[in-house]
């Protein structure tokens, strides 16, 4: 009865153990998980920002050429 109820004791201890490695395991992965999200996530919207910024600069130089040559016309006209 005695070595029963003990490796009953050692099997609910190791069962125990084993639960707390896998929530630790789990919530590594999580983490894992939130910081690929994030890194992710940065990336993407530092992509949309440069390109908004190339097609602005680039409408500005349209718009100043397009500007200046009608200056132009109209002083030479």
């Amino acid at each position: 009865m005695r070595q029963s109820l003990a490796e009953i004791e050692e099997a609910f201890f190791e069962e125990i153990e084993e639960d707390r490695e896998r929530r630790e395991r789990l919530r590594r992965h999580a983490e894992q998980r939130a910081r690929h999200r994030q890194v992710s996530r940065t990336h993407r919207h530092g992509t949309l920002r440069f390109t908004l910024v190339m097609l602005v600069l680039i409408a500005t130089a349209v718009l100043v050429t397009l500007a200046m040559f009608r200056a132009l016309y109209i002083v030479m006209g």
